[in-house]
């Protein structure tokens, strides 16, 4: 079994039902190879719940939300845009446009 450095395990896979699944499905595997069956062992290896140290954006991200989002009804796009862009104290951009060819309008069927 992969051990994780950090000791941090999410919830579910430390779980009774799981860690039990796992052991019974290896050891059948591993009986059923000796009776010249094919199958496959399963190695978990843990990760952690948050990373991040690995994603810059993540704390940043993570505030930034609780600040736009509203639990109580979802936003529409343009209100997500200016929370967005009020929040972090930007200004709001044009919207990008695609070019699309000729040959991928008919690959796509219009």
């Amino acid at each position: 079994m992969c051990s994780c450095s950090f000791g941090i395990m999410p919830a579910f896979h430390v779980s009774k039902q799981v860690k039990t699944w796992l052991r019974e499905h290896n050891q059948t595997v591993l009986q059923d190879a000796q009776t010249s069956k094919t199958g496959v062992r399963i190695i978990p290896c843990w990760l952690p719940i948050k990373s991040p140290w690995l994603n810059r954006i993540e704390p940043k991200w993570v505030h930034g939300k609780r600040a736009i989002v509203e639990p109580a009804r979802k936003l529409s796009a343009s209100e997500l845009r200016q929370r967005v862009c009020d929040h972090f104290g930007c200004e709001q951009a044009e919207n990008l446009a695609q070019k699309v060819s000729e040959s991928s309008l008919s690959y796509l069927g219009g």
